[in-house]
């Protein structure tokens, strides 16, 4: 599938695998920002993207930054729908309790993984059938 990119910033750089086969797309951001800790910022991308119909775009975070500086997105993953155009913003969010985390123009910041969409009639049932798990929620495998 190819999957159409508008620049929207002259520093925007095409979203990409880093290896092949990756399922994401690093998203790159154009700016410069530093994020203190427990911060939130808004991180441009210098891009939109055309989604195909019956297709979804989720943005998350990449592992790397998570796991070594406590770098995530505040909404993830963060939901693009088919028909958005707009620029592809990141919500991040600085977890670390002690450390900023500066995020430099042309640095990763998140990866775009485009999923494919079943049709879906919501409708009303007097019962669900019947599952193993039932109505178990949070905890309910014992971790």
């Amino acid at each position: 599938m190819e999957l159409p990119f508008k620049r929207l910033d002259p520093a925007a750089e095409l979203p990409a695998q880093a290896h092949p086969g990756d399922a994401g797309l690093d998203l790159c951001s154009t700016v410069d920002v530093e994020v203190l800790p427990g911060e939130r910022a808004m991180v441009p991308t210098g891009i939109s993207v055309a989604i195909p119909e019956r297709h979804a775009g989720l943005v998350l975070p990449r592992s790397g930054l998570a796991s070594r500086h406590g770098l995530t997105l505040a909404n993830t993953p963060g939901l693009i729908d088919s028909g958005y155009r707009g620029e592809v913003t990141c919500a991040v969010v600085n977890l670390d309790r002690d450390q900023a985390v500066k995020i430099r123009k042309g640095d990763r910041i998140a990866q775009l993984v485009i999923v494919d969409l079943p049709t879906v009639r919501p409708a009303w049932a007097e019962e669900l059938p019947p599952s193993t798990r039932g109505q178990g929620g949070f905890g309910s495998t014992g971790a």
